[in-house]
């Protein structure tokens, strides 16, 4: 059960842009008090009914002072601070080897078609790093220094565990952060959940059209 306020923890089956897809709305999180093996325990599920591309959303704090509230940003590549991965313990050799490789865990190609969607309609996209903690608390002004200098543009408490388990299944994954606030160490400015969700809110219609473009050339 997700416990998280705004994630409805509904599965969603169905079609989109004339693509089979298999939505979660709403996901799980170490910081909820779930093991790696259990918040993942989805995507294994998606591989198995047949999935092969996983699509990820999440909203994120911007380290990077060129990023705004409200933009997105496409994940070239992420750092896992969170202190663990569902990838510990016995290996499955029948989802993927012992030691998957991680050098590109966000594919090209679909990196390349979503920036030419966005291009075309028209959305500003960023490019960057994702970091992820294990949340829940927000960062305090040492840890955003230390995030940017260890080469992070935006912080959030997600998406890594679920990215290396289908990357263990060997699945073409993407990426995409919602800039929900800007952490400027120097003018930081307390946050409320309310005002992260608005935010996200305003910010859904791009993701949403910019997924569907994705899908129609899939």
């Amino acid at each position: 059960m997700s416990t998280v306020e705004s994630h409805k923890g509904q599965l969603l089956l169905g079609t989109l842009s004339g693509k089979e897809v298999v939505a979660m709305q709403g996901r799980f999180h170490f910081y909820e008090g779930y093991s790696m093996q259990q918040l993942s325990f989805p995507v294994r599920v998606m591989k198995l009914v047949g999935i092969n591309i996983l699509l990820v959303s999440n909203a994120a704090g911007a380290l990077n002072p060129e990023y705004k509230k409200g933009e997105l940003m496409l994940l070239d590549d992420h750092i896992n601070l969170q202190g663990d991965n569902p990838l510990i313990g016995k290996n499955e050799d029948f989802f993927g080897l012992r030691f998957p490789d991680m050098s590109a865990p966000y594919d090209k190609d679909l990196q390349n078609r979503m920036l030419a969607a966005a291009s075309e309609l028209g959305i500003k996209l960023h490019t960057g790093v994702y970091a992820a903690v294990p949340g829940p608390m927000l960062e305090t002004r040492a840890e955003y220094r230390y995030l940017r200098r260890i080469g992070a543009d935006v912080v959030g408490m997600s998406t890594v565990p679920e990215i290396i388990c289908a990357r263990h299944m060997n699945m073409r994954c993407l990426a995409i952060s919602v800039i929900t606030d800007e952490c400027d160490p120097d003018h930081l400015q307390p946050v409320t959940l309310e005002e992260i969700i608005a935010v996200a809110g305003t910010a859904d219609k791009k993701l949403s059209e910019l997924f569907k473009a994705l899908l129609t050339e899939l």
